[in-house]
């Protein structure tokens, strides 16, 4: 009876902890991928255009953790064009980071980024305010980094006028 118990405790303790961890890969495939944001800008509010770059697929090898689209940057504001997508996955954010090459390798933790918010969707036209007082020019890549896994998924070089 002893051991039944024992056996019923450490199952349930499992399948909760399995059940929990699939919920957190299958979840943003099932309901957030087909999401598209429509973001636009107010060209007057965003200021001048200091930079753009392209989102890549960092490694070809990884089918999973992908990237691709436009990117601008504003004097307030960075925009993820019409074009942009990823892969799906749990909690991605949006970094500007320092370096100009960002490749998987790259630990970004380490680096001086500045969190411009969680990815509003997988696809589609986005916009994420630049905090006052930073100073574009001192980075050189907009990346899309998941928070969760600390992996990262697609980064964009910039390329300043």
């Amino acid at each position: 009876m002893k051991t039944s118990i024992i056996i019923f405790l450490i199952g349930g303790a499992l399948g909760t902890a399995g059940g929990f961890a699939l919920g957190i890969f299958v979840y943003p495939y099932i309901f957030l991928a087909d999401i598209v944001a429509t973001d636009q800008v107010d060209r007057k509010a965003a200021g001048k255009v200091v930079a753009n770059g392209m989102f890549i697929h960092a490694n070809p090898r990884d089918p999973v953790h992908h990237g691709k689209g436009k990117v601008t940057v504003y004097q307030d504001l960075v925009h993820l064009g019409g074009d942009f997508e990823v892969g799906p996955g749990p909690k991605f954010h949006v970094y500007l980071v320092p370096e100009k090459n960002v490749i998987p390798s790259t630990n970004v933790a380490r680096t001086m980024f500045v969190d411009l918010g969680r990815l509003k969707a997988f696809k589609g036209s986005q916009n994420y305010s630049v905090p006052a007082g930073v100073d574009l020019t001192q980075y050189g890549s907009v990346v899309i980094w998941c928070e969760q896994f600390g992996v990262l998924i697609s980064p964009a070089a910039l390329n300043f006028h």
